[in-house]
């Protein structure tokens, strides 16, 4: 696609590689200053949905369901808690965005979205 080459800077035989082996990372990984949190942002499609601007409130359902799914199945240093954005305890929530692990609830942007 020439839109894609011309935004990644690639040519046109290039071939895509993907190397999920996290023990390859390299830089500014601090052993002494370990990661607590991360979000991950999805900016590509998944089988079976559109993008994320253009889905149901079902779809994105649906997108969070696949997730909570497959992230349940992670284990070691992957391993974690799962909070959806929807259906949360207040309580839960609050300690949260406390504790600047989530946004502020009245989002326009979320709200837009149907979350």
């Amino acid at each position: 696609d020439p839109l894609i080459q011309e935004y990644h800077g690639i040519s046109a035989d290039a071939k895509h590689t993907s190397d999920m082996d996290f023990s390859k990372i390299t830089g500014n990984v601090n052993p002494r200053a370990p990661v607590k949190s991360t979000r991950i942002r999805v900016g590509r499609s998944i089988d079976g949905f559109g993008l994320s601007p253009g889905i149901t409130k079902e779809q994105r359902l649906g997108v969070e369901k696949l997730f909570s799914d497959a992230s349940a199945k992670f284990s070691g240093d992957l391993a974690g808690k799962y909070y959806p954005l929807t259906g949360m305890d207040e309580g839960v929530r609050q300690q949260l965005v406390d504790d600047h692990f989530l946004v502020v609830s009245g989002d326009p942007n979320r709200q837009d979205a149907g979350m």
